[in-house]
This record gives C-alpha cells, sequence and structure tokens, in this order.
C-alpha cells in the first residue's frame, strides 16, 4: 500500500465533502493562488486513499492548477455499503462521472488520473462517457490483471477478510511486513486509514484486479490524449507492459527514475512536473 509522507494537507488544500448524485465523497481540494489552468481529479489506488496524493498538491497547484484527490465509495472517508455488489466496477465508475459533474467544469475540460485500481476504474469511467475529460493519465496501472504473485496476495487478503476483522487483518500484516517497511513513523495513520476502509470494498475491488481484462484496444478508440506514467520498477504489472500499453494508445510515457509503483509518494516533486508538462502540452479544449 502507498505511505503518504503525512496525512495533513498542505496549506493549499482543503478536506471538504463533494456532494454528487450518487452520495457524498471525502476530497482534498487543493487551489492555485492565481486563477487555475484547468482540474485535476486524482483516484487512489487498491488500499488507498486520497491521502496517497498530498505530496502532489502543493507542485501541482504552484503549475497552475486545481487538483481534486477523492476516496472512493468504501475507502476510508467515504461510506460505503456493506454489499459487494455496489462496488462493481461499473458502479465505481459511474461514481467518477457524478464527481466529475460536480466539479462542474463542463465538457473536456476535467484532466481525469488513477494510481492503480483507480486508473483500471478511470479507464472504466471514460469507456462509459469520455465527453467530461481533457486527458485520462493512468498511473502504475497496468492493461489488465496484476502479476500472478499479486494475485495470491491479494486472495490472501480477501479471504482473511472474510474471517477476520478489519484490526486482525491489520495485525497480521504488520506482522508480515519487512522490518524496514514496519516502523515508518506513520504508524498510528495508516492503521486508521486500513480500520475506515470497508471490507468488502477491498473484496469486491480486489476481484476485480484479479481478472481485469485487457480494454486498451477500446480505450485507444475513444481517442482521448492519454498519458502512462510509472516508476522504473513495479512489482504489480512489469514496466514492460506499460510500455508497451503506451504503444497501442499512441500515449505520452513517462518513466519516473528511483520510483517503484507508487511515484506519486516516492518521487512527487518529479511526478508532479511530469503531469504538468503532459497537461501543459494539450491544446485548449
Amino acid at each position: 500500500m502507498s505511505r503518504p509522507p503525512t496525512f495533513t494537507p498542505p496549506p493549499c488544500a482543503d478536506a471538504r465533502v463533494l456532494a454528487t448524485e450518487r452520495g457524498d465523497f471525502a476530497v482534498l481540494d487543493a487551489v492555485p493562488r492565481t486563477p487555475a489552468r484547468a482540474t485535476a481529479l486524482l483516484l487512489p489506488g487498491y488500499t488507498g486513499s486520497k491521502e496517497d496524493f498530498i505530496a502532489l498538491l502543493e507542485p501541482l497547484t504552484g503549475a497552475g492548477y486545481r487538483v481534486v484527490a477523492v476516496d472512493g465509495r468504501g475507502q476510508y472517508e467515504s461510506r460505503g455499503t456493506d454489499r459487494q455488489e455496489s462496488y462493481a466496477q461499473g458502479e465505481l465508475a459511474r461514481d467518477v462521472l457524478a464527481q466529475a459533474a460536480a466539479l462542474g467544469e463542463g465538457p473536456g475540460r476535467l484532466h481525469l488520473l488513477g494510481h492503480s485500481l483507480g486508473g483500471q476504474i478511470a479507464r472504466a469511467a471514460v469507456l462509459l462517457d469520455a465527453a467530461p475529460f481533457r486527458s485520462l493519465t493512468l498511473m502504475s496501472s497496468g492493461p489488465a490483471e496484476v502479476v500472478a504473485a499479486q494475485r495470491d496476495k491479494v486472495k490472501m487478503l480477501s479471504d482473511a477478510l472474510a474471517v477476520l476483522s478489519m484490526d486482525e487483518v491489520w495485525q497480521a500484516m504488520q506482522a508480515l511486513d519487512p522490518p524496514q517497511d514496519a516502523d515508518t513513523g506513520d504508524g498510528a495513520d495508516m492503521r486508521r486509514r486500513w480500520l475506515a476502509h470497508n471490507p468488502a470494498q477491498l473484496i469486491a475491488t480486489g476481484a476485480q484486479l484479479a481478472a481485469e481484462p485487457d480494454r486498451v484496444d477500446e480505450l485507444a478508440a475513444v481517442g482521448l490524449p492519454v498519458h502512462v506514467l510509472s516508476g522504473e520498477r513495479d512489482d504489480v504489472w512489469p514496466v514492460e507492459l506499460f510500455d508497451a500499453m503506451a504503444r497501442r494508445l499512441g500515449a505520452r510515457r513517462t518513466t519516473i527514475a528511483g520510483a517503484e509503483h507508487s511515484p506519486n509518494t516516492a518521487r512527487p516533486q518529479e511526478t508532479a512536473k511530469a503531469l504538468a508538462a503532459f497537461w501543459d502540452g494539450l491544446p485548449d479544449a
């Protein structure tokens, strides 16, 4: 799971609720000092939250962009049901379209970014209706299902969530963490976030990661500008798959040196610079 450097928003961002026709969603809404050039909607990955983007907020607002990072339904501070079917990918994609509508940017003006699982949800939203969006960035988010080792991990986690409490699963995960990952100074925040996740959301979205089909050709047919961004190493999808996906999409391709599956937390300045450069290079909608 991504480990944000802090759970405290920077001065440019407000933690608030985004009301939509499909319910309320917790967001971090970061606004530049000058009129925004455009707005970007950021979707976190599996077990993550809006805080995974917290280190991007100041550099992106400094580049002139309003940035709205969101907790999806059942993630951290956004309420969700205990029914797994409510987290079907199509339902989550419709949530994204509702969030886009609530931001009120108008057709073709919103930059959409998804990290990992969030990228596949973002892709599903674009395939349902691309009209609200100016671009799509797939950050460390592959063309289809995750690698076999990750499928095994997801299954182990889902099996545990079916019989144990969230706190019991947290304790088991901490016991399995390598020593270098176990003491990062953020344990209380990470535990609080984990306990707030709805286990039905984790089970349902974990199953999606393990069975996602390749929809790259469908996305290419939409014609939306796409940016494929990743670290130089990744244990969820091989980096070579990101390279091939970018070629199939005719997409911009960025590799962040020194980063792995979460360039947003590992190398936020470099990641923000690459995102702003992509958005800056697009013609006005």
